[in-house]
């Protein structure tokens, strides 16, 4: 896959934010821009990273009645994003008005469906009704993005073995949650290492503060780079 590196580009400023962006490549990762700095920044920092050469992931996860959704995802797609996400718990059809929203464009944004938030553990779910395990709420939600038209879904490196066991690869798998053995987990409970992602069948890797809060953004991304270079 094609610069699998997605750099999460979660600060509190755009200061911070720029000041990471001027030491990656574009030639060498692509970006998310989460809830935070869109709401900070709105739309106009996503056009200037798609201007500076980045394909952005627009990090949204709509959630909200179909019609709702789909303004929202056309209006992503008007931007020129590479990649806008909305939750599968939305149901089928707001996930199918979502996708009749991004080919309205030319250029239709890649169109991936949230199964189950990697900070999330059993328990939680049970918490808010779902009574069955992680793995098993992923693949229910991704057969209903994938009946829906999605291209994908998000979901932790912890299921990507039984979802390629239903799904072929041109069905996306975006990974978050992605560490090596000396990064902190931070939030997340349900993480793995780049190599092993990707041999387990992630498409892209979303990756934040191990990139982002290290010394130096660019020598971390080539870091995880090499470790997927020699991994083929």
């Amino acid at each position: 896959m094609d610069k699998p590196i997605v750099v999460a580009l979660d600060f509190p400023t755009r200061g911070e934010l720029q000041a990471c962006v001027e030491t990656l490549d574009p030639n060498q990762c692509r970006v998310k821009i989460g809830k935070e700095m869109f709401t900070k920044e709105g739309p106009n920092l996503v056009r200037d990273l798609i201007e500076q050469g980045f394909a952005v992931f627009l990090d949204l996860k709509f959630h909200d009645i179909p019609n709702t959704v789909a303004g929202a995802v056309k209006a992503a797609a008007d931007l020129g994003v590479w990649m806008v996400n909305v939750h599968a718990s939305g149901g089928r059809a707001m996930l199918e008005a979502a996708r009749e929203a991004a080919d309205s464009v030319t250029e239709p944004p890649l169109l991936i469906g949230v199964t189950v938030l990697t900070s999330l553990s059993a328990e939680d779910l049970q918490e808010t009704g779902v009574p069955v395990k992680p793995q098993q709420q992923v693949l229910r939600l991704a057969q209903l993005c994938q009946q829906s038209g999605l291209d994908g879904v998000v979901c932790s490196a912890a299921e990507t073995p039984a979802l390629r066991e239903q799904f072929a690869d041109d069905f996306l798998l975006v990974t978050p949650g992605i560490r090596r053995p000396e990064d902190a987990t931070g939030d997340q409970k349900r993480v793995v290492g780049p190599a092993e992602a990707m041999r387990s069948g992630s498409s892209f890797l979303v990756v934040g503060r191990p990139i982002t809060r290290a010394e130096s953004p660019a020598a971390a991304l080539a870091e995880f780079n090499s470790a997927l270079a020699s991994d083929r």
